[in-house]
């Protein structure tokens, strides 16, 4: 039997079946994906291969077993944490990222943005870039929303801005967002805090999820969602929402490969003098040359020059995760 991984918690996942039915399954203590080392061995959007097992029947139901994963088409996949070599698959078989952002209540670090952007063009999965909690920010803070929107739009990476606490009433916001959702499996992620769990509520109209309070203390946000979970649109499509995350460490990626996933690096870059530049220390680096003017103002966002220097150390940051030995 052939089914879709719709929910994980971890030790058990649901499955829904081809025939629309919904079945909890599991897995073998030997089961793993080929060639991925991963902590989650199977995904929510996975397509699986479901066996049951009838000898092991101990309630009305017998047990079944996931046997086999499709190739996957794609997945987003992160560091499981700052001090480890494995992976955590968020999400498989995407047709797109939406990244819930916020510049305050709490703050999306530019490097968080730019390190799950890198991420997303490495696994080659489109991404868009939501600001939430406008209703929040001091006109400072609005300003530099549209300095984030210009910049991100600038590489060809759609945003838009949202109160997700007044999403069911804003007509405008709503058609905005169902438009960029409609008929696509979509990963729903950002930071703890960032307004994920009112969004999705806002969008089914009822609470599907829980919402939490933001630390006072530390303005940080709290874990509420605490496994991935799959939800249908009724107007056609799916919306993936994860645990909200701290930090994103990259895996997987070769350091001569990093400045490929950053737009208008790989683009720039074409212009060095050496043609393995890494855009660090090299005589002749187009790429440090442009950020240098970029910096002074020589050239203005959104000329074809124009690298921002939080881009550019986002791309600094990466490489030195490349470095296996500070996980060692």
């Amino acid at each position: 039997m052939k089914g879709l991984v719709i929910k994980s918690t971890g030790n058990a996942y649901l499955v829904r079946m081809d025939d629309g039915s919904d079945a909890e399954c599991h897995i073998k203590g030997n089961f793993r994906i080929r060639g991925i080392r991963s902590t989650n061995p199977v995904a929510v959007g996975d397509w699986v291969e479901v066996k049951e097992d009838v000898k092991s029947q101990t309630g009305p139901e017998p047990l079944r077993w996931i046997t086999e994963i499709e190739e996957r088409r794609n997945y987003i996949i992160r560091r499981s944490t700052n001090l480890s070599k494995e992976s955590h698959i968020l999400a498989a078989n995407l047709d797109q990222v939406a990244l819930i952002v916020t510049v305050n209540h709490p703050e999306t670090s530019t490097t968080f943005i730019d390190r799950f952007l890198a991420t997303c063009e490495a696994y080659r999965v489109p991404a868009i870039l939501i600001f939430n909690k406008i209703d929040l920010f001091t006109p400072d803070e609005l300003a530099r929303v549209n300095e984030l929107r210009a910049l991100y739009e600038s590489l060809g990476y759609p945003t838009l801005a949202i109160s997700a606490v007044a999403f069911r009433e804003d007509i405008e916001q709503r058609e905005a967002l169902n438009a960029m959702l409609l008929g696509k499996t979509t990963l729903l992620s950002g930071n703890s805090g960032v307004g994920k769990s009112t969004l999705l509520n806002a969008l089914f109209g009822k609470e599907v999820t829980r919402t939490g309070k933001i630390s006072d203390a530390h303005d940080k946000g709290m874990h509420t969602t605490t496994f991935s979970e799959m939800y249908s649109l009724d107007a056609g499509g799916w919306i993936i929402d994860t645990p909200g995350i701290k930090g994103f460490g990259s895996i997987n990626m070769e350091k001569e490969e990093v400045s490929h996933y950053f737009r208008e690096i790989f683009r720039i870059g074409a212009d060095c003098r050496f043609g393995n530049c890494s855009h660090t220390n090299e005589p002749g680096c187009a790429v440090i040359q442009a950020v240098e003017q970029s910096a002074t103002g020589d050239i203005q966002p959104g000329d074809d020059n124009y690298i921002a220097l939080s881009r550019y150390e986002s791309y600094i940051s990466i490489l030195g995760d490349c470095d296996e030995s500070k996980y060692r």
